[in-house]
């Protein structure tokens, strides 16, 4: 991304700010499998200072690529909000032959499902046996 990009744009990865106070302040915690990684506050000195509630460690995530909340797992969700103290990595059971890998949320894009009878498909659908009948007042 080019400087300016860095400098006017949140949406397509960290801000210049946001970079900044990673190198300053951050923690490396870990990273996920699509590449985004995990910070913490430094020390305790930083919890007031990073504008959350004292005694509140900040924790927050940079992207890899584009900003997107539903590119964050679930158990990297749950450590960003607290539910837990310790990185996700040890409390993750081996993976079950029925999960499947992540797929990004597709809505209000091209590749967003849109059934037969959606207006830009030609709004037109096959007619089901025993089609509706309008309802007019008597």
């Amino acid at each position: 991304m080019s400087f300016l990009g860095k400098i006017f744009t949140w949406w397509n990865g960290a801000t210049i700010g946001t970079s900044l106070f990673t190198m300053r302040r951050g923690e490396k915690v870990g990273t996920d499998a699509q590449g985004n990684t995990y910070y913490r506050s430094r020390n305790k000195r930083d919890m007031t200072t990073a504008g959350s509630y004292i005694g509140a460690e900040r924790r927050w995530v940079i992207y890899e690529g584009a900003n997107d909340a539903s590119r964050v797992p679930p158990e990297w969700h749950g450590w960003l909000h607290g539910s837990f103290d310790d990185v996700p990595e040890s409390y993750l059971p081996p993976a079950k032959i029925w999960e499947t890998e992540y797929v990004p949320n597709a809505t209000g894009t091209a590749d967003a499902y849109r059934p037969q009878g959606a207006l830009e498909r030609g709004g037109k659908r096959v007619k089901a046996v025993g089609d509706y009948e309008a309802w007019t007042p008597e």
